[in-house]
């Protein structure tokens, strides 16, 4: 199974990852500019990989962001992506659960939403929130109606071991799995969220409940702690990303991804002697054809 690229953001497999120790922002950051040329060269490369992962039809990409509101999945997505043939990736974003998924397991949805062989496949929010925000919020689970009757600690682990079991088989199964946490302060989440009130244009994406979700801060720290150390692993790594300053956020998320696909050395199909005799053939076939003239 492919393993993990290298990067000073990978959360260790040991469970020895401390949120208060990871950075929020890069410690010498890009400028805008430059972090912004950097990427143009990322998204290059990603798009001739994404065509040869394809064409390789071996693997699919599966990229899991999971963040506090206003820490920038969106826009990391957006940008990142923006390169990359869209008949070449599919993004999909979960929200609150409908009926029909409450009645499932909590894997469900999201396993409907694999990408196949060749593809990458982005979740925006994912599988995670059924151990994120429901743990921070457990009267949710009510609505999904379990029969569980132990622990609420019990119920986390037995998530988690769900969670580690599903992520090892696709791995197993040729869908290479990447875990992005975009970690951004409380102070720069409120900024933002200002922003969204200030600015016109983003006075959509304001929502109240995103001020109230403030008072649970710790409480989702915790989670996230919690969480990424259950599951990160060398089939299924975590990166927390710094996520103050956007520029070398998405930087640093598109090299990871340049650098995930390169371990995979992708190729184009090698034609046999005889395939590539058949094209020879066609090629005088049609260099033979007279061009019909113009009357």
């Amino acid at each position: 199974m492919p393993e993990a690229v290298p990067s000073p953001y990978l959360v260790p497999f040991d469970g020895s990852f401390r949120v208060s120790d990871a950075p929020t922002d890069e410690p010498d950051p890009e400028s805008k500019k430059r972090s912004e040329e950097l990427l143009a060269e990322q998204i290059e490369k990603l798009d001739k990989l994404q065509r040869r992962l394809y064409a390789d039809d071996r693997f699919a990409l599966l990229v899991v962001f999971q963040a506090l509101d206003a820490a920038g999945k969106d826009g990391t997505i957006r940008a990142v992506m923006s390169g990359v043939n869209p008949q070449g990736c599919q993004v999909f974003a979960f929200k609150q659960p409908s009926e029909e998924e409450l009645d499932h397991d909590f894997l469900w949805r999201t396993s409907r939403a694999l990408p196949e062989r060749g593809r990458i496949g982005i979740f925006n929010r994912s599988y995670y929130e059924e151990v994120l925000v429901v743990r921070v919020h457990p009267e949710l689970l009510e609505n999904e109606r379990l029969t569980f009757d132990g622990s609420l600690d019990a119920l986390w682990e037995r998530r988690f071991c769900s969670i580690r079991d599903h992520e090892e088989h696709l791995a197993r199964s040729g869908t290479v799995v990447v875990k992005f946490w975009l970690n951004v302060s409380k102070e720069e989440q409120r900024q933002r969220l200002i922003a969204r009130i200030d600015e016109e244009d983003k006075n959509w994406k304001f929502s109240r409940r995103d001020v109230e979700e403030r008072s649970f801060w710790d409480d989702y720290q915790r989670a996230y702690e919690a969480a990424l150390n259950a599951t990160s692993r060398p089939w299924a790594p975590w990166y927390a990303i710094p996520a103050d300053h956007k520029p070398s956020m998405r930087l640093e998320v598109a090299r990871i991804l340049v650098a995930t696909l390169e371990s995979l050395s992708l190729q184009y199909p090698q034609l046999s002697p005889a395939e590539l005799a058949r094209l020879e053939e066609c090629r005088v076939a049609l260099e033979s054809e007279k061009p019909k003239k113009r009357g």
